[in-house]
């Protein structure tokens, strides 16, 4: 009976690391364009040569840290005092794949994160009500969530303004040239910080996964786990999210090669600091308030506000639905098998 449990429980790691991969791989081309859609929309960078420069510093930039994968692996929920902890990271991995499956296809850019810390939480609730939830250690999380794009906004606002003072004097054809080839550094630094903070959720599953089924008893990301998902969000990233780049680069207002930069140095810099201090950070938000403060900056009127609130609004209800998803998904898994 031990072997024949044993090796269910090895079956159901299989099947979490392999949801938890491909989670990595569709959050790659998801969030393809937080990195690389202000340098495409200047023609800074070829589309082509763009996602080369993204997947590969994202994967450089999955292998750095693991506070992040950390506080996802034991913040939401202690995996160790959960029954079935197994089924619930498998329930949470479909619900959160199924939402960023669906935001891709009609081009909003959702947030993964938001994503997979709704459906981690959702399916918590799901098998051990809200007293399996970690209080602390999510509301943690959910004020990371919250203020990162805040600073994101009033940051870019500050630095364009700062561009402008500098730059006030200087011929805009120059300028432009200059922040063109200046694109290329930033949005490589944009890739690796969106390596750094979002290939460790899924680290992070992972290792909630081991502990829950009784393979380790602490949250240190074992190296292969670390390999196996910065190499799925490389990969993800080469494949592009060009509906997602079209609204990030056009859609929101007319990015110049400067505003390109400026929102580029923004939500890298917040991405990282929060990436250093062990915060799950959204990518997506703090990568589109950064243009929003650009563009408010630049000129407010020139912002496309109605697109702005349709992305904002998905912010908000990405975690209640992608956590009510979980909850129905954990509950089907729990009629079918339990």
């Amino acid at each position: 009976m031990r072997a024949r449990q044993l090796m269910e429980t090895i079956v159901i790691i299989a099947v979490v690391v392999f949801l938890a991969l491909a989670f990595d791989f569709i959050n790659g081309f998801h969030d393809t364009a937080n990195a690389i859609a202000t340098s495409v929309s200047t023609r800074a960078l070829s589309p082509r040569n763009a996602i080369l420069l993204a997947a590969t510093l994202n994967f450089v930039g999955a292998l750095t840290f693991t506070g992040v994968a950390k506080s996802i692996g034991g913040n939401v929920a202690d995996p160790s005092k959960l029954d079935h902890g197994l089924l619930i990271v498998t329930a949470a991995l479909i619900a959160a794949i199924a939402w960023n499956l669906i935001t891709w296809w009609y081009g909003i850019p959702s947030s993964s994160s938001h994503a997979l810390i709704g459906s981690l939480a959702g399916a918590v609730v799901s098998a051990a009500g809200i007293e399996g939830i970690n209080v602390s250690g999510f509301s943690g999380i959910i004020m990371g969530l919250i203020f990162s794009p805040i600073i994101a906004f009033v940051v870019g606002f500050i630095v364009m303004k700062i561009v402008y003072l500098i730059f006030a004097n200087h011929s805009p054809r120059k300028i432009n040239k200059g922040f063109r080839a200046m694109q290329v550094l930033t949005a490589a630094f944009q890739s690796f910080s969106h390596g750094t903070n979002d290939a460790q959720k899924a680290m992070g599953v992972i290792t909630f996964a081991l502990v829950a089924g009784g393979f380790q008893s602490d949250l240190e990301v074992p190296l292969w786990v670390k390999v196996a998902a910065a190499t799925a969000m490389g990969l993800g990233t080469s494949f592009g999210g060009w509906k997602i780049i079209k609204t990030m680069g056009s859609k929101i207002f007319k990015i110049e090669p400067a505003n390109g930069v400026s929102a580029d140095l923004t939500s890298a810099s917040v991405i990282l600091s929060a990436t250093v201090t062990g915060f799950p950070v959204s990518t997506t938000h703090v990568v589109t308030s950064g243009i929003l403060g650009v563009g408010a900056s630049k000129r407010f009127r020139e912002v496309k506000w109605e697109v702005a609130g349709k992305i904002v609004l998905t912010w908000f209800i990405t975690i209640p639905i992608s956590a009510l998803l979980a909850w129905i998904t954990f509950k089907a898994i729990e009629i079918l098998f339990l």
